[in-house]
């Protein structure tokens, strides 16, 4: 696992405990809590205590592997990508499980092509304290491509195995995607700038207008771009947004909460980037985009 944040955490906890052989690249305090304590998961789906785990800071003490979980934040992506190398074997893949539509070409600047495998998911998770995961809830789909790939047919019977997880190869990741990219710059842009739960968002009338106006500027802009979203999608969406408990924010609004890094820039502001690339108004990502920039490099800015 590259990356043992509310994603990665929880994912590898999971595999680890349905019997698969689980490393963690970490660092900091989060790191040493896992070496001295272990990793707690604490989930709707149940709670799990990993004791002895596997965790470094350096991927060469761990070595070559069968599969890399990429679960890094965009803004670490090419650093973290340029560390994959001592990872790296002959038959080795690395699935991205990042937000936004960038992940699989920055891996590619260090991975060869054929390597990499785009995936999704809405698992909602954040880390609550050094060695602590909470998993917030969501749909528990992981969507990736590579359906005929090997490695991801073993990934997929260990997901079986394990508890709170589906993983669902497709055959078209691409529109996975974009799916995910319109649905999460609207949530993330959403329950961040307005420093609330998507429930009560949701339930008052001009706050639902503004998450509403952020999902069709997306769809509009994903449209422009040539992966226009299929019918019904307003309503998938909205299906996703009320599958969270009320109180759920998204992973950036987390992050601004703790003065964190936060992802703008790959979400509000990509949604901003590709509007004025294709001639799409987007006043309301534009807003978000403008707004949290300020806070983009975290509490240290």
């Amino acid at each position: 696992m590259m990356g043992a944040g509310g994603i990665g955490g929880y994912i590898g906890a999971r595999l680890d405990e349905a019997g698969g052989d689980v490393s963690f690249v970490a660092r900091g305090a989060h790191l040493q809590a896992m070496r001295q304590n272990g990793l707690l998961i604490k989930s709707p789906a149940g709670d799990v205590l990993l004791r002895d785990v596997s965790a470094s800071d350096a991927p060469a003490d761990i070595g070559p592997v069968d599969l890399v979980i990429f679960a890094v934040k965009l803004y670490d992506g090419e650093k973290a990508a340029a560390a994959l190398e001592p990872l790296i074997a002959g038959n080795t893949r690395v699935v991205t499980l990042q937000n936004g539509i960038d992940g699989i070409e920055i891996l590619r600047h260090h991975v060869r092509g054929d390597k990499v495998i785009g995936g999704a998911t809405y698992l909602s998770g954040f880390i609550n304290r050094p060695g602590e995961i909470v998993h917030a809830g969501g749909l528990t789909d992981i969507l990736v491509g590579g359906h005929r790939d090997p490695v991801i047919h073993e990934l997929h019977a260990l997901c079986d195995r394990a508890i709170g997880l589906q993983l669902k190869p497709v055959a078209d990741i691409d529109s996975v995607l974009w799916d995910k990219f319109v649905t999460l710059a609207a949530f993330s842009g959403a329950t961040s700038l307005m420093r609330s739960g998507i429930g009560p968002i949701l339930g008052d009338p001009e706050a639902r207008i503004f998450v509403e106006q952020l999902r069709d500027e997306g769809m509009a802009v994903a449209a422009a771009a040539g992966h226009p979203m299929t019918d019904g999608f307003e309503d998938r969406v909205i299906t996703r947004w009320t599958a969270f408990p009320p109180h759920v924010k998204s992973s950036m609004a987390n992050d601004l909460e703790r003065g964190k890094p936060i992802e703008v820039a790959w979400l509000s502001g990509r949604m901003h980037e590709l509007g004025m690339k294709f001639g799409i108004a987007t006043p309301g990502h534009t807003a978000v985009f403008r707004a949290l920039h300020l806070h983009a490099a975290g509490a240290a800015s």
